[in-house]
């Protein structure tokens, strides 16, 4: 039986608990299975099977979550918060540099958070939730004779969310481009709990995202920082 989600307060208005030995490893694995309505696995056997992904890297997690909606995965980040516990996405495991691993707090998509969302043939435009395999959602759209272009070869068994993190291409690069040349909008949480939707931004529209307060405002100013001082002169620079 598990609580309701908790709100952003009932999780922080505590001391921070940070992880300084199994006692606290066990408080967290204890707390997220209390919250989080998906899989929590602490146990060895599942930290071993997460210590690696398609690299020769090793690194044994913290514990596991199978979130199963967008509520679980805010909860999860609440509660490592608390416990000042680091958080790794992961998707199909497919990592060549050991993006996949860490000594951390591993939140796998893939098994809930599976679902195609939306399939819009005529503005050739899919939804898809972060735990989608790359190879499910192209047979899906081959039904409308359309593709999903970036292709690495771990089409079969790589997902979405995780192409998106590491910028997935395959051998049509030339064609299609990469995978952030096909990425209209995404709806991002951060660790510190903001909520919000990113994708292709005006020179304008940034200007106006950087006057926001809090933490959605610092960040497209750090960005606007960023893009200042790596711009070379010229039309990439105009407005800023």
């Amino acid at each position: 039986m598990h609580e309701v989600h908790p709100t952003e307060q009932s999780i922080v208005r505590h001391h921070r608990l940070p992880i300084v030995d199994d006692a606290g490893q066990s408080r967290l694995g204890a707390a997220l299975s209390r919250y989080v309505r998906g899989e929590v696995r602490f146990d060895r056997g599942s930290r071993a099977l997460y210590a690696t992904d398609a690299s020769n890297y090793r690194q044994v997690p913290l514990g596991v979550v199978l979130p199963r909606d967008a509520e679980d995965v805010l909860a999860a980040l609440a509660i490592c918060r608390r416990y000042e516990a680091p958080v790794v996405s992961r998707g199909g495991g497919t990592s060549l540099a050991g993006q996949g691993c860490n000594a951390a707090v591993v939140l796998d998509f893939s098994k809930y958070m599976n679902r195609i969302l939306e399939l819009d043939p005529e503005r050739r435009i899919a939804r898809v939730e972060p735990g989608v395999v790359l190879g499910d959602l192209r047979e899906r759209a081959e039904e409308f004779h359309l593709t999903f272009g970036p292709d690495p070869s771990t089409h079969t068994h790589c997902t979405l969310g995780g192409m998106i993190g590491n910028n997935s291409c395959g051998v049509h690069s030339m064609l299609a481009g990469c995978t952030a040349d096909n990425v209209e909008d995404l709806e991002v949480a951060t660790y510190d709990g903001a909520r919000f939707t990113v994708g292709s931004t005006t020179w304008s529209e940034m200007e106006a995202l950087q006057r926001l307060e809090g933490r959605q405002g610092e960040i497209f100013r750090a960005i606007a920082a960023f893009v200042r001082g790596w711009a070379p002169a010229g039309p990439w620079r105009r407005g800023w």
